[in-house]
């Protein structure tokens, strides 16, 4: 997209959009500033980001248009955010388009994240560690003593991330990370 920084001017947006206002481009900002911290794409931060403040569902072609994005890196991302759950799609009456609005339930978007982006990779940790160990056996002196010591650490470090994430997604809602509430845009549809 290309939403500049606060202190930039607004982005023009594509041809015949509407470029996003004051608010819009401070939320985007805000979600892109978010994106970084987790290492998530910019792109997938401006869309879930103008869904959050739109006060009504938006096609992807609107979301191309005022994001200034191209349309693969658009359907990559609503592709992303729908499999997480941030988004879903809407039926807008007389419109042939798919509309898309933001699921706005933090404890649903942890819970998702955190199965889909942590959980998921610390599954195959088991075995990709007692590869190194045995590869660490083959080091020299200091170097093996050093390396499987980090080993040990890592195997520590996997361990109470399985124990503590199952209790993480309790917290975040129920057993499966998801709970009952359904609030979207603030407003509880």
């Amino acid at each position: 997209m290309n939403v500049g920084s606060p202190d930039k001017a607004l982005p023009a947006g594509g041809p015949g959009t509407t470029p996003l206002n004051p608010v819009e481009v401070e939320i985007v900002n805000l979600f892109v500033q978010f994106s970084r911290a987790l290492g998530q794409p910019r792109s997938v931060a401006e869309i879930y980001g103008l869904l959050f403040i739109s006060h009504r569902p938006l096609p992807m072609d609107e979301l191309i248009g005022r994001l200034n994005l191209s349309k693969g890196s658009a359907s990559q991302g609503l592709r992303y955010l729908l499999e997480l759950g941030a988004v879903r799609t809407v039926y807008v009456a007389g419109e042939r388009r798919t509309h898309y609005e933001a699921v706005a339930e933090l404890r649903n978007l942890a819970g998702r994240f955190i199965r889909q982006q942590i959980a998921t990779h610390f599954q195959d940790s088991g075995p990709r560690l007692a590869h190194i160990a045995a590869q660490s056996e083959k080091l020299p002196g200091d170097e093996r003593k050093h390396a499987l010591a980090r080993v040990k650490m890592l195997r520590s470090w996997e361990k109470n991330v399985k124990r503590v994430l199952p209790l993480v997604l309790v917290i975040l809602g129920g057993r499966n990370g998801s709970s009952s509430r359904s609030a979207t845009n603030g407003s509880g549809r």
